[in-house]
């Protein structure tokens, strides 16, 4: 699988460079993002722009890799899926599920909304 990473201050950009992500392809996407909460850098946005077909396990494999993200008080940001991508992950009921952008900017801005929601959590605990 092709992926390009751009690592910034806060998180990780991580680009799948492929048109179509099929069920055989979720463990090796698992164990490529999961990777990224044993780092300093926990935040990731997974970048979905060239990608034109998701089959509905491999779009299960992304829900289940995001709430293992929010688990671990780390982000998971979707940006730039395509409108068939969007589609299929509607029709199985799995877009609804997705913190999802459309452009890789506002996933940005997530991450640092709730990396400073994170902070005054904590600071609040005192």
């Amino acid at each position: 699988m092709n992926v390009k990473t751009d690592t910034k201050e806060k998180f990780h950009v991580i680009t799948i460079q492929e048109r179509s992500i099929a069920a055989n392809m979720t463990a090796e996407i698992e164990k490529l993002l999961l990777g990224f909460l044993e780092g300093d850098v926990r935040n990731v946005v997974l970048n979905c722009k060239d990608i034109q077909n998701i089959d509905d396990a491999a779009g299960e494999a992304v829900v289940k890799i995001q709430q293992s993200f929010y688990d671990k008080s780390s982000s998971f940001v979707v940006c730039e899926l395509q409108p068939v991508v969007e589609e299929q992950l509607d029709k199985s009921g799995l877009l609804e599920l997705l913190n999802a952008t459309p452009s890789e900017t506002e996933a940005w801005d997530i991450i640092q909304m709730e990396e400073i929601e994170r902070e005054l959590m904590d600071g609040e605990q005192w």
